[in-house]
């Protein structure tokens, strides 16, 4: 190996090591890595940013404006209103349900379809009395396999396509992944919406509540005792018969800013002390009412009373670009900036045990906030959360529903018959959508995911790099010899499966870059087409089913689904089996090599 690859390949393992970890966010992983690259001369100074105006990283920030206009308009909820019905059976409904997701996520982000379903599926599970987590991840994984039908449906397509475009001249059209990704996502629903769903572990197994509420209801709150408080002089244990009667667990004491040792049930109650307990949004109100108590943001209560507004609370799940992901609700300024407070944290099945004000918020987490009424939505879109209840981020403006619906089709139609570049095409609708008041001048630029463009960004480079420097043909040349002797279609299968075990454990984004270039060249070191190389990496690097962390989507209904991280793979493996099963055939089929 040459110097240059050797340092290539070193930069890669640690992103992918630093990745794995989770301990530092991918888009700065990906930039720090780029600034190496730089540094030690392997990235050329010259086109170190050329990956921020890649057309893939153009597409992926349009196709999530395009995605916010097509909410606003009622598109998607004139959708769900229509089709969904909780006193259907539960597979009816999961096929149902994703039969829209797989539609949804083929035409807009697969993160922005599940984004708009789930609080949709949640509501459908509460009430018909059913656990979430049943109907959760099944949606979940059937966004993501609808992804894989269009160009636009998510960001390793459209990577690519523009891969394809830059060494073979041409980039995959709009529906090139049609064939394939149809068959491959209707098959995949097909068994999630009649078998995978049996996998998922039950409340006996550690899994989905029987309890349609209990996995994402009960927080971790706190209230104050007020100096004039009747519970002055009493002890903590004489309390228990009315939290119990009213749903709620005391679960200890907080005196003078410090968690006391134990649950302090002998403890006598002083002026300002701190109750921490465990209870759902409308018990933890009513046993307040009942005792006298306090939230415990106090002086901040205060403040949103003085507004004149009335207050609500909200429920909200924290998704891993959320402003507040990885931070305390006092760091983001979450009060002084939106007169809001954070009452209690629920976090995947398992109770917070620190102050409240004190706990870093992690994705997945479940925030119950206190707010001034009106101004839900705005708080939770300025949060990046998304809702747990059917209320939407903003309000849709149902009067402009098919003209929205025209527009996009419109701009997806002269794309697809190559009569408009993609990228241009998008950008005319969110221009449209702009000057229409689809999408609000003000909120243009909230609705692109920054660290996903950071992402890519740098790591296009990265990968444009390791190319040139004849890095991905040292591991084509590998995976070549290591199936020497075997037909084509074998060594197709390895790539796909090669590729589908690094989409599970690292962001997808990144896999696709690194994956395509070696298709090509193992597509060439064997003089076969490179389409079908390319096909088998788009689909493996979108199906990522066995963790939590290898695609946004499972990380998004981690908590309300109440899963564990070893949850997934019980649906999810014979996912990616049958993924592969089937997928495989139909490439040959419409790609032949």
């Amino acid at each position: 190996m040459t110097l240059d690859q050797i340092l290539l390949f070193g930069l890669f393992v640690c992103v992918f090591g630093l990745l794995l970890w989770g301990r530092f966010r991918y888009d700065l992983v990906a930039f720090g890595a780029l600034m190496a690259g730089v540094v030690l001369g392997v990235v050329d100074t010259n086109h170190a940013f050329d990956g921020f105006g890649h057309p893939a990283t153009i597409i992926v920030a349009l196709v999530l404006v395009v995605s916010a206009g097509l909410v606003r308009s009622g598109a998607v909820f004139l959708i769900t209103r229509t089709l969904v019905d909780s006193s259907r059976k539960l597979g009816a409904h999961i096929a149902i349900m994703g039969a829209i997701g797989g539609v949804l996520s083929a035409f807009m982000n697969n993160v922005a379809a599940l984004a708009l379903l789930m609080p949709v599926d949640i509501q459908t599970a509460r009430k018909a009395g059913r656990a979430p987590g049943l109907s959760l991840m099944p949606l979940s994984f059937a966004t993501i396999l609808g992804g894989m039908a269009t160009l636009i449906g998510t960001p390793p397509n459209i990577i690519i396509a523009s891969i394809r475009g830059e060494n073979l001249g041409e980039p995959f059209r709009m529906f090139d992944f049609a064939p394939v990704g149809v068959i491959t996502a209707a098959v995949g629903l097909v068994f999630v919406a009649f078998v995978g769903w049996r996998l998922i572990p039950r409340a006996e197994e550690g899994g989905a509540a029987i309890d349609p509420m209990e996995d994402y209801s009960d927080y971790t709150a706190e209230l104050v005792v007020p100096e004039e408080s009747k519970l002055i002089g009493q002890r903590v244990e004489e309390l228990y018969e009315e939290a119990e009667s009213n749903d709620v667990v005391i679960l200890g004491l907080i005196r003078d800013g410090k968690r006391k040792y134990g649950t302090q049930r002998t403890t006598k109650i002083e002026a300002d002390d701190t109750l921490v307990l465990e209870a759902t949004p409308d018990a933890l109100d009513e046993f307040r009412a009942a005792m006298s108590l306090k939230f415990a943001d106090t002086k901040r209560e205060d403040r949103l009373r003085a507004d004149g507004a009335g207050l609500s609370k909200i429920e909200v799940v924290v998704a891993d670009d959320s402003r507040i992901a990885g931070k305390t609700a006092q760091s983001i300024g979450l009060n002084w900036r939106r007169n809001a407070v954070l009452l209690g944290i629920r976090r995947s099945g398992r109770k917070s045990r620190e102050q409240i004000a004190k706990t870093r918020v992690k994705p997945g987490d479940i925030l119950l906030l206190l707010v001034p009424s009106g101004r839900e939505a705005a708080v939770t879109e300025w949060l990046g959360c998304l809702p747990l209840a059917e209320r939407g981020l903003s309000v849709t403006q149902e009067n402009k529903v098919w003209l929205a619906i025209g527009i996009f089709a419109a701009a997806v139609a002269l794309a697809s018959f190559g009569l408009l570049y993609l990228p241009i095409a998008l950008g005319i609708v969110v221009v449209l959508f702009v000057l229409l008041g689809i999408v609000p001048l003000g909120e243009l630029y909230d609705h692109i995911e920054w660290p996903v463009v950071v992402l890519l960004g740098s790591m296009i480079p990265l990968g444009a790099a390791l190319e040139d420097a004849g890095g991905t043909q040292l591991i084509a040349t590998g995976l070549v010899n290591v199936t020497q002797g075997l037909p084509a279609w074998a060594v197709l299968t390895l790539l796909m499966v090669v590729t589908m075990s690094l989409s599970d454990v690292l962001n997808n984004t990144a896999t696709a870059i690194v994956a395509a270039p070696v298709g090509i060249q193992m597509a060439q070191a064997l003089d076969k087409n490179p389409d079908p190389f390319l096909m088998a990496v788009a689909v493996a690097a979108s199906c990522a089913f066995l963790t939590p962390i290898g695609h946004k989507n499972n990380t998004l209904i981690l908590g309300p689904g109440g899963y564990k991280f070893g949850d997934y793979w019980r649906m999810g493996l014979p996912l990616e089996v049958i993924v592969v099963a089937v997928s495989i055939p139909a490439i040959l089929t419409f790609w032949p090599m």
